[in-house]
């Protein structure tokens, strides 16, 4: 498969935050590749989407998300025990509050997941297609 298939989007504010939410609707996340490397200030989530942007339905690809600088994370209605959970990202949103951000990644079965930044800075890079 050629590299340059793979996306690769860089987002650092609402529009690109809301292209990257677009691409990754309805992607599969399981418990055990949800990453906050505390230390680091990264996040990060692996799952299997669909590849919507070129309109191949049928194509799953492995991607990954990394949010940086995040100060804070808080997830609720998520049982972090069982990390075979298979989740379903619905959407990726923010709201602004005072001098940060707050970035929300919203799971089926009212599960969410809030990240607490100063700065929207999110990376989504394909790895694979799966075959």
């Amino acid at each position: 498969m050629d590299k340059k298939y793979l996306a690769k989007i860089i987002a650092t504010d609402n529009e690109g935050l809301q292209m990257i939410s677009a691409f990754c609707a309805g992607a599969k996340v399981k418990i055990s590749d949800i990453k906050f490397l505390q230390s680091n200030k990264i996040f990060l989530l692996s799952f299997e989407r669909t590849k919507v942007e070129s309109g191949e339905e049928d194509k799953k690809i492995n991607s990954i998300c990394k949010f940086d600088f995040i100060d804070q994370v808080k997830s609720k209605n998520i049982d972090q025990i069982n990390e075979d959970l298979v989740l379903e990202l619905i959407a990726i949103d923010y709201l602004k509050n005072k001098n940060d951000y707050e970035i929300n990644l919203i799971f089926n079965n009212n599960a969410y997941i809030s990240l607490t930044t100063e700065t929207i800075e999110v990376k989504l890079e394909d790895q694979n297609e799966i075959k």
